[in-house]
C-alpha cells in the first residue's frame, strides 16, 4: 500500500535536491543561500484503473527524455515493479535512467528520504502510479507533478472507469488549488470498431485534450522485455512514431509553458 508520508517526502526532495545550491562566503551574507531557478520536470501517469498501459507509457516517456539528453529519473510507486524491472533489463550503454523503487518498504539501516533522492542534476522525472489511486494520496501525487496524462482502453469498463477517476483529479485538494494540464491518450486501440468509437466520442466530449491514440501492437511488449523504448531504436514502425508524436509535441509545449513562469 502506498504511504502518503512516502509521496510528501519525495515532493520535498524533489524540490530540494534537484536544485543547485551555492552558499555565498562568510564575509557577504553567511546564512543566505542563492537556489537556481532550474527545477526538474515532473510527468505523473496515472490512471485508478489497472491494466490500461501506465508503465508502458511511463518507460517510454523516460526512455524519451533520456535520449533528448536529459537527465530522467523514474518513479515507481506501483507494487508490482514493473518499472524498476523494465530498467533492470536496460542495457548499460543505453541512454541512463535513474530508477526510484518507491513502493518497496524501507530497510532498518536506510531512511525514505535516502530511498528517494534523485540526483541534483535531474531534469525530467517519470512518476509511475498503481490502480487504485484514489484520495489523498492521488491529491498527492498531483501536486508532485507539473502535469498529467491519462491512459484509457477502449472497453466499456474502462470508459466508465477513467470518467471517475478524471472527475477524481479534477476535484482532488491539489488540483482545485493549483490547476494542471491533463491529456488523455487512448491505448491498444483498434480502430474503426464500435468501441473505439465510441471511447473517442467519450474522450471529445471532455474539456480535457484527447491528444493521440496508440494501436494494439506487439511492439511494446517486445521492446519493454529488453529495457527499451520506442526512442531507443534508430528505426522503428512510421506508424508509432507518427501515433507518439502528437504526445511528445503536448508534452513539450507543456514544458516550454512551465519554463516560461
Amino acid at each position: 500500500m502506498l504511504n502518503r508520508n512516502k509521496i510528501k517526502e519525495f515532493t520535498t526532495l524533489v524540490m530540494d535536491e534537484s536544485t543547485v545550491i551555492n552558499r555565498q562566503s562568510t564575509s557577504e551574507k553567511p546564512n543566505v543561500r542563492v537556489v537556481s531557478q532550474t527545477q526538474p520536470i515532473r510527468v505523473l501517469v496515472a490512471n485508478a484503473k489497472g491494466g490500461c498501459g501506465k508503465t508502458t507509457m511511463a518507460t517510454n516517456l523516460a526512455s524519451y527524455f533520456a535520449t533528448q539528453g536529459e537527465q530522467t529519473a523514474i518513479v515507481d510507486y506501483d507494487p508490482q515493479g514493473s518499472s524498476i524491472d523494465w530498467l533492470s533489463a536496460r542495457d548499460p550503454h543505453l541512454a541512463k535512467i535513474i530508477g526510484v523503487a518507491a513502493f518497496k518498504h524501507q530497510a532498518p539501516s536506510s531512511t525514505r528520504t535516502y530511498s528517494l533522492r534523485v540526483p541534483p542534476t535531474t531534469s525530467r522525472i517519470v512518476l509511475d502510479t498503481p490502480a487504485g489511486l484514489s484520495g489523498h494520496i492521488l491529491s498527492d501525487m498531483i501536486q508532485a507533478s507539473d502535469f498529467i496524462i491519462i491512459p484509457v482502453i477502449p472497453s466499456a469498463i474502462d470508459i466508465r472507469a477513467a470518467t471517475g477517476f478524471i472527475r477524481d483529479v479534477l476535484l482532488s485538494r491539489a488540483y482545485r488549488s493549483n490547476k494542471k494540464a491533463i491529456a488523455v491518450v487512448a491505448n491498444r486501440v483498434k480502430k474503426n470498431t464500435l468501441i473505439y468509437q465510441k471511447l473517442e466520442r467519450f474522450l471529445n466530449s471532455l474539456n480535457i485534450p484527447f491528444i493521440t491514440s496508440f494501436r494494439d501492437t506487439q511492439h511494446y511488449v517486445r521492446a519493454s522485455e529488453h529495457g527499451l523504448g520506442l526512442a531507443d531504436f534508430d528505426q522503428c514502425d512510421n506508424k508509432d512514431k507518427l501515433e507518439w508524436q502528437p504526445m511528445l509535441d503536448w508534452i513539450e509545449q507543456q514544458i516550454r509553458l512551465k519554463q516560461k513562469k
